[in-house]
């Protein structure tokens, strides 16, 4: 879908050279970013997202593990 929006030009230019660092488009930078900022603000998708992944890994034993270890990583990067 196409969207126009307006940002600061210094966001702009910042998403600009980390498009060209990445070797990726604009709409992917802005995509992945919105995503991200989605995904920090709406925790039953990240949870929603980890059980989808957890029923793709395989039996229960390693997905009870999968889960135990995902959810110490999310917790460790998360601000308390």
């Amino acid at each position: 879908m196409k969207v126009a929006v307006s940002i600061p030009d210094e966001v702009f230019n910042e998403a600009e050279e980390l498009a060209k660092r990445l070797n990726a488009s604009r709409s992917e930078i802005y995509s992945r970013a919105l995503a991200e900022f989605l995904g920090r603000r709406v925790p039953e998708r990240i949870t929603e997202l980890m059980d989808r992944v957890v029923r793709d890994v395989g039996p229960e034993a390693e997905a009870e593990a999968f889960r135990r270890e995902a959810a110490r990583r999310a917790l460790k990067r998360s601000d308390w």
